[in-house]
């Protein structure tokens, strides 16, 4: 990881190696935090964070599903987020925001213990870091949605992907991929999967994964590309008789799929409907499409 000068924590700027916690804060045992993943990329008039707004508004959101009262405002926390990109000069980042139990209480009940906010960025290329990967289901599968809330991103239900990759990695595959509890297909270990049958886009509909932001643009995207999209229950076989396939993410970006287990995936080439709403993509993010200059929100770096 590339470091940076500063990181925001609990309304301060602080130095990058300074902002630690102690070992008794509760997060840190028993996963009970909740965080975003967002990102900002170099356009023509300087960085711009994506989706902002939705991003805070999700954090938010899973903060109060942990019953979590987060004692600055939404628009406190924008300011800050943009504040931290600006202090540490930096074109292109990963943002990670972060709430947390802290130090002074065990136990799993988190009530009364104190509330931390940290806000870190840093230069991080793609996730996975390839054009194309290879993907294999996982031996574990997603929760159940009633055993825990599948739009909040909580940090101890990373535990569950954690395990995934793991696995994933010892057999020489690039990427997990976990079903549902109905063995429907569900995402990746921190993507959503969309696939692609006779020129219209799929993907798993809400309930037992994450709704993705980006998740969401490549949905609006598609739409506006007049590609059919269907959000549906995806089985096994209807995901390896795909025409193209690939996974969305902040972190992940649009990441094409080229074999799932041993089924090869559109030759491990890019597919025309998938090379379309990348265009598209990266053309939204990078600030050169006017039609989804709305999803952004510039910084000038010199103020």
């Amino acid at each position: 990881m590339e470091e940076v000068k500063k990181i925001w924590l609990n309304g301060e700027l602080v130095d990058w190696n300074k902002a630690n916690v102690h070992l008794l804060t509760h997060t840190l045992h028993y996963g009970g935090g909740v965080f975003e993943g967002i990102r900002a990329y170099k356009t023509k008039n300087g960085p711009a964070v994506f989706r902002l707004q939705e991003h805070v508004d999700r954090l938010f959101y899973s903060a109060s599903v942990m019953d979590i009262k987060v004692h600055f405002s939404k628009e406190e926390i924008k300011k800050a987020i943009l504040d931290t990109i600006r202090i540490n000069e930096v074109e292109e980042c990963y943002i990670r925001p972060l709430i947390f139990f802290g130090y002074g209480k065990m136990g799993l009940n988190p009530t009364d213990a104190p509330i931390n906010i940290a806000i870190a960025v840093w230069p991080w290329s793609a996730y996975l870091g390839k054009e194309v990967v290879s993907v294999k289901i996982s031996k574990y599968i997603r929760p159940h949605p009633k055993s825990t809330v599948t739009d909040a991103k909580i940090c101890g239900s990373y535990a569950n992907s954690i395990l995934a990759s793991l696995e994933i990695k010892k057999a020489g595959f690039d990427e997990a991929l976990l079903l549902d509890y109905q063995g429907y297909v569900a995402e990746g270990p921190g993507e959503n999967i969309f696939i692609v049958k006779d020129g219209k886009l799929f993907t798993p509909k809400l309930g037992a994964i994450l709704g993705g932001i980006t998740r969401d643009s490549i949905i609006q995207i598609a739409k506006d590309l007049k590609i059919g999209v269907e959000e549906k229950n995806i089985t096994v076989e209807e995901l390896k008789s795909a025409d193209e396939a690939f996974f969305t993410g902040t972190a992940a970006e649009i990441c094409v799929i080229g074999r799932i287990d041993d089924t090869v995936i559109n030759n491990e080439k890019t597919g025309i409907i998938t090379k379309k709403i990348k265009e598209a993509y990266t053309k939204a993010i990078h600030g050169e499409s006017e039609k989804y200059s709305r999803w952004l929100s510039h910084i000038n770096l010199t103020e």
